[in-house]
C-alpha cells in the first residue's frame, strides 16, 4: 500500500497510530504495511470499513506524526478557497479549488448518512480520492471520495468521519438495519395509487434465504408500500427506515400482493 493517498491522510490528519481513508481503496486489498514520505514503513491492520460512507480505519504500529487542526463546516460557504491533497506517487500533490456546492445532510446510495454535501471545482486526478480537503488555514474539512457519487468527487465532512471512526473503534463495523430483499422502483396501478396516496412503491425482485424478509413471509412480486408508519416510495425511503435503532424492532410492512393490500410483520435484522 506504499505510495497510496492513505499515507497522506494518516500523516496530515495526525490521528496516528490510527488513520482513516476512503473505504474503496482497501476493498479486496491485503494491507500489511503503510509507507511514509521518509520511505519508512510501519505495520498496518484494517480495523474496519463502512462502505455506506466510503470510509475505512487503519491501525498503524507505533508511528507518531504531527497533529493537524480539524474544523467543522459551519463557516464553510460556496466560493471559499480549498485545497485537495493527494499522493498519487512518491510526493504530495495539491490542487486549488473553490467550494462549488454546499448543502445539508444527504444519504448515499448504500444507505450511509453524510452530514453535509460538499463538492469543489478542484480537479481530482487518480490518487486524490481518500485525501484530505483543507481550508486556507490548513485545517481539515473532510476526506474526499470518488466512490460515493458516480462521476463526481465529494467530501465526507469531519463530523461524519469522526462518528464513523468512533463506531469502528468500538465495534469494528457499522450497524445497519437489514430486511434482506432485492428491490426496484415500481409505479402503482391508478386505483391503488389513489387509495394509498402514493404513486410508487418498491417491487421485491429477490429475497435472501433466512433473511428477516423471508421469515416475515415477503415473496417475489410483492410491492412494499410502507415500513412501520412511513411510506416507502423510493430506495432512500427504505434505507431511512433501516437505521441501527430499528435493529430488533418488529414493524408492520404494508405490501401490494396480487392486486390486494396486505400487511405482514417483520423483525428488522442487522446487516451482515
Amino acid at each position: 500500500m506504499t505510495g497510496l493517498v492513505a499515507i497522506l491522510v494518516s500523516y496530515v490528519i495526525g490521528l496516528l497510530p490510527s488513520a482513516y481513508i476512503a473505504g474503496h481503496l482497501v476493498k479486496g486489498v491485503d494491507i500489511r504495511t503503510v509507507g511514509f514520505g521518509s520511505e519508512k514503513t510501519v505495520e498496518a491492520t484494517l480495523v474496519g470499513r463502512d462502505p455506506t460512507t466510503d470510509l475505512a480505519l487503519l491501525r498503524l504500529g507505533n508511528r507518531t506524526g504531527p497533529s493537524t487542526d480539524w474544523t467543522g463546516t459551519g463557516a464553510l460557504k460556496v466560493g471559499h478557497l480549498v485545497l485537495a491533497l493527494g499522493r498519487p506517487g512518491r510526493t504530495v500533490r495539491a490542487v486549488l479549488g473553490i467550494v462549488a456546492a454546499f448543502g445539508e445532510s444527504w444519504r448515499t446510495s448504500a444507505g450511509g448518512v453524510i452530514d453535509n454535501y460538499i463538492q469543489t471545482d478542484a480537479s481530482s486526478p487518480p490518487g486524490f480520492s481518500g485525501g484530505p480537503l483543507v481550508d486556507v488555514e490548513g485545517k481539515v474539512l473532510g476526506v474526499t471520495s470518488s466512490g460515493l457519487v458516480r462521476g463526481a468527487t465529494v467530501t465526507v465532512p469531519t463530523s461524519t468521519v469522526k462518528a464513523v471512526v468512533d463506531e469502528l473503534l468500538k465495534r469494528g463495523r457499522i450497524s445497519r438495519g437489514y430486511l434482506g430483499v432485492g428491490i426496484q422502483p415500481a409505479r402503482l396501478p391508478a386505483d391503488v395509487s389513489r387509495q394509498v396516496g402514493q404513486e410508487t412503491g418498491l417491487l421485491i425482485i429477490s429475497v435472501d434465504p433466512g433473511s428477516p424478509g423471508e421469515k416475515a413471509g415477503l415473496v417475489l412480486g410483492d410491492t412494499i408500500l410502507a415500513l412501520g408508519e412511513k411510506p416507502v416510495r423510493h430506495w432512500d425511503d427504505l434505507l431511512a427506515s433501516l437505521g441501527k435503532d430499528q435493529i430488533g424492532a418488529t414493524v408492520p410492512v404494508r405490501v401490494l400482493r396480487a392486486g390486494r393490500l396486505q400487511e405482514v410483520k417483520a423483525t428488522i435484522g442487522e446487516r451482515p
